[in-house]
């Protein structure tokens, strides 16, 4: 039951590193202070999941993250009765949990959902900051502290794949992309430990890799990516067998794409 869930497990406990390359920082806390809901739209990769992580670490609100498959259901969300033996219970899901406890609910790529699935959350996004549990003939008046944030890569938006505009009008949003070169060497060189002159080859090769997006790639080198290379080149892995296992080979299958990257690894690390 909701009522034995401890708000300590989902606090996060450690400043998570977050470079900021704006003032998405401050406009994030002015939405809080207002208990908007929040869209986070950009690439794969380019730091909207650590954002939240900070961002619930400034607050100091727990933050409970679900990330969105295209099998989830709303009650996998809200809740569902479960049976033991002593018969039939009522398990919160984390939105629920969330609502209750005042936590930050995060939907991760949230346009994996299905759509029948995504509008439980209606309720919670506009005056009435409630979520029915209909099974349970509950109603759950949020939280004051709770609020909602969900992310996705408008990249991969179709017909299919989107967010209805009753959705999206719901929340005030913050566009994420890669960031500035300096400042993107320097998270590399942060996170993964290797120097900036080597951090500088890597996000190099990103550059572009990235004006490939959309000539034969679906999406450019992440810099999440770039950080698993300088993590592999500090373990003592070469620089091209690094980059390869974690710049190329991951991105696509198609042969000429693979020479084409491979090339511009050679070109720094030749």
């Amino acid at each position: 039951m909701s009522a034995s869930v401890d708000p300590n497990q989902y606090v996060v406990k450690n400043e998570p590193y977050y470079e900021s390359v704006g003032d998405e920082i401050t406009l994030y806390e002015a939405a809080y202070s207002a208990r908007m809901p929040m869209m986070l739209k950009g690439p794969t990769g380019c730091g909207k999941s650590r954002f939240v992580e900070h961002m619930a670490w400034r607050l100091k609100r727990p933050l409970i993250t679900v990330a969105c498959n295209e099998d989830m259901t709303a009650s996998d969300l809200v809740g569902r009765f479960l049976l033991d033996k002593d018969g039939t219970k009522w398990q919160d899901g984390p939105l629920a949990t969330a609502a209750r406890m005042g936590a930050i609910c995060y939907l991760d790529e949230v346009v994996e959902a299905r759509q029948d699935t995504t509008v439980v959350i209606h309720p919670l996004t506009d005056h009435r900051r409630t979520l029915p549990l209909d099974k349970k003939g509950e109603l759950i008046e949020a939280h004051p502290d709770f609020q909602l944030v969900i992310s996705y890569n408008p990249g991969y938006q179709s017909l299919m794949k989107d967010l209805k505009q009753s959705t999206k009008q719901r929340f005030g949003a913050l566009d994420f992309d890669y960031p500035r070169e300096a400042i993107e060497v320097a998270i590399v060189s942060k996170e993964s430990g290797v120097d900036e002159k080597t951090a500088a080859k890597l996000v190099q090769i990103a550059h572009r890799a990235r004006n490939l997006k959309g000539h034969g790639l679906d999406e450019g080198i992440s810099t999440r990516l770039l950080v698993y290379a300088g993590q592999l080149i500090g373990k003592g892995v070469a620089p091209q067998a690094a980059c390869t296992m974690t710049m190329v080979t991951p991105l696509t299958d198609d042969p000429d794409m693979r020479d084409t990257l491979n090339a511009a690894v050679q070109t720094f690390f030749g």
